[in-house]
């Protein structure tokens, strides 16, 4: 039975942190939806370090709770002891650790533990970021009113578009939709993708679970993200999933990237 539910979590107001040469100002939020009795995906808004992250449950039993907090917890620890010197290669091992926690803890409750990831951090100086990704989880970027998927989506359903094997509204496609190629929790442990992206003063980021992209196209995720205020932006996200149908838990981040604000000189 569908629950008819409000943006039932608070958004809280907006983070400023100053990265470099530029300056982030990021809000995030999640919401159950209508169809879930809970809420298996996680968002995490680093309080100190210009790191976000969203992920995404597959499922809904204990598993996919425990393997979005594993998720999350391991890369918050990892990332926080090896900062500043976190790149490229120490991404890379935090994703691998976080694969081989998620496996210990699934396999000590006997039961599917997996989830998506996609995750951004900043270099120190701004000048560059990371993204990243295992799964259908999203990052896209908002410049100069093109809004843009800088991410792929690690699904059959991908794959069979890409390479044409059935058309993107067809009934294949919606069936491989939900078969994931790549997840925190896979048996095989595959590599994350690994997107090294520009940080320009202006742009919007928008990491998102597929609770957003789903139910939301692109011309109504370009309208929600003009909004300037980041914290307004992911409500009206959110409540706009919840009234399109709230067919699955929904979680976005929204990411303004602002010039460094610089202290006057005394005269």
């Amino acid at each position: 039975m569908f629950r008819r539910r409000t943006v039932d979590q608070p958004v809280e107001a907006a983070l400023r942190l100053p990265v470099g040469r530029v300056e982030w100002e990021v809000a995030g939020g999640s919401v159950v939806g209508h169809r879930y009795p809970a809420n298996f995906d996680v968002v995490h808004v680093d309080p100190e370090l210009p790191f976000v992250a969203v992920v995404d449950g597959m499922g809904e039993g204990e598993g996919s709770r425990i393997a979005g907090s594993t998720a999350r917890d391991t890369l918050h620890e990892l990332i926080h002891a090896g900062w500043p010197a976190v790149g490229p290669r120490e991404l890379r091992a935090a994703v691998t650790e976080s694969q081989i926690r998620v496996r210990r803890a699934g396999a000590a409750i006997d039961e599917l533990a997996g989830c998506t990831l996609t995750a951004l951090l900043a270099e120190p100086d701004g000048e560059l970021a990371w993204i990243v990704q295992l799964g259908d989880s999203r990052a896209y970027r908002l410049r100069d009113g093109l809004l843009e998927l800088v991410t792929v989506d690690h699904t059959m359903a991908w794959l069979g578009v890409l390479h044409g094997w059935w058309p993107a509204n067809s009934r294949e496609a919606a069936h491989a939709r939900y078969q994931l190629l790549r997840y925190l929790g896979h048996p095989d442990r595959p590599d994350p993708d690994l997107l090294g992206v520009p940080l320009r003063p202006g742009d919007t980021w928008l990491l998102c679970t597929d609770g957003v992209s789903d139910q939301l196209d692109y011309h109504r995720l370009r309208e929600l993200l003009a909004e300037p205020d980041p914290t307004r932006a992911v409500r009206a996200l959110l409540a706009a999933t919840l009234a399109e149908g709230g067919g699955d838990n929904a979680t976005a981040v929204v990411l303004r990237v602002h010039p460094a604000t610089r202290p006057r000189r005394a005269d």
